[in-house]
């Protein structure tokens, strides 16, 4: 964690895009890396790629920002399941909190936060469900314990106890013929697939001195600007 601040001149002013980072990385992110259809897709799927052989743990997780009616906003970490040209998605109960703030104003961001690798990427965007086919051929891939797990849970209420939740998933799975097996479990109609819209984009890349480069991409007219920001 970068918790000091050195003094004196930085030892790279003055090289521009030459300048190393303090993890040894000599290139510089830059606009120009912005290419495919949408141009922010390309270099998204190669960061994903090497956080995934950098062996990050849950690389894609995702820091979820909603905010409810009142603009009362609330984060958390959810997984995206999904990520493409249309854009990012993320499954969860209709009626959990962040369900229900979705409800209310359907607009997210999300940040991956690949610290290790000193980059981050946030997407920002109106939210709309996805459909019931994406849910189901989703739903069908999941581990049955996550599935019973689903039907279970009444999603962001309270509980009395972790013994009340675990006798919750133990009568959800004894219904459909236990946990190893038995009937084929159906998805909720309250559980579901949500994908945020991209309007903006924004790759983050970590340098020394916290001279970092920021690219930031907008959907504006049908098209993408793209500009680089300052740190």
């Amino acid at each position: 964690m970068r918790v000091g601040y050195g003094g004196g001149i930085p030892p790279n002013i003055g090289e521009g895009d030459r300048a190393a980072g303090a993890d040894g990385i000599r290139e510089n992110l830059d606009p120009s890396w912005m290419r495919g259809d949408p141009p922010w897709l390309d270099l998204f799927e190669v960061w994903l790629r090497e956080a995934l052989d950098a062996r990050i743990p849950e690389p894609n997780a995702m820091v979820l920002g909603t905010a409810d009616a009142r603009g009362r906003v609330s984060t958390r970490c959810v997984l995206c399941k999904g990520a493409d040209a249309n854009g990012v998605v993320f499954f969860t109960g209709y009626n959990s909190g962040k369900g229900l703030q979705l409800a209310d104003n359907p607009y997210a961001s999300v940040t991956f936060p690949w610290i290790a690798l000193e980059r981050q990427v946030h997407f920002r965007g109106p939210v709309e469900h996805v459909s019931r086919e994406e849910t189901q051929a989703y739903w069908e891939l999941r581990p049955r314990g996550s599935q019973i797990s689903a039907r279970a849970s009444d999603q962001s209420r309270p509980i009395a106890s972790r013994l009340d939740l675990e006798k919750k998933a133990a009568d959800t799975a004894e219904s459909f013929g236990g946990f190893d097996g038995g009937e084929e479990i159906p998805c909720p109609p309250d559980w579901g697939g949500y994908r945020i819209l991209p309007e903006e984009v924004e790759f983050w890349q970590g340098r020394a001195n916290r001279l970092h480069n920021r690219v930031r991409l907008t959907h504006v007219d049908h098209e993408w600007r793209i500009e680089r920001l300052q740190p």
